[in-house]
């Protein structure tokens, strides 16, 4: 048996994916997305850039970012560092807690600490 799909309906039906406005805003994102990530990415930036500029923000050197405790200054840091990395670079929370050190779930709540201190401070990575 044959199944037929009715005239005028195409695969991406509004039914499905939701108003036009909608479907096309979500397409733009994507793509202000995808633009960045590869502007980002031909600028050379990698997670010793964001090392040098999370050090410079918060007046710390390297070895005290990767050094173990839970001084509020510290946290914030590496916190910050977790979430550009992640958000910026694309790179996994497995491999920022195996650099840290910790746990994977560490390295989620530290994403979210990060992405509140920058929003509330206004910090930008570049």
């Amino acid at each position: 048996m044959k199944r037929c799909r009715p005239q005028g309906l195409m695969k991406g039906d509004e039914r499905i994916l939701g108003d036009t406005s909608f479907v096309m805003g979500v397409l733009a994102k994507a793509e202000e997305n995808m633009t960045r990530r590869y502007a980002i990415k031909q600028s050379g930036l990698d997670i010793a850039t964001i090392e040098k500029r999370i050090c410079d923000i918060c007046d710390i050197t390297l070895e005290n970012l990767y050094c173990r405790g839970r001084y509020k200054r510290l946290v914030e840091a590496r916190s910050i560092l977790c979430f550009w990395a992640v958000q910026e670079l694309e790179v996994t929370m497995k491999d920022l807690a195996v650099r840290f050190a910790i746990t994977e779930t560490a390295v989620s709540y530290a994403v979210r600490r990060g992405q509140n201190i920058v929003q509330k401070r206004g910090l930008k990575l570049f």
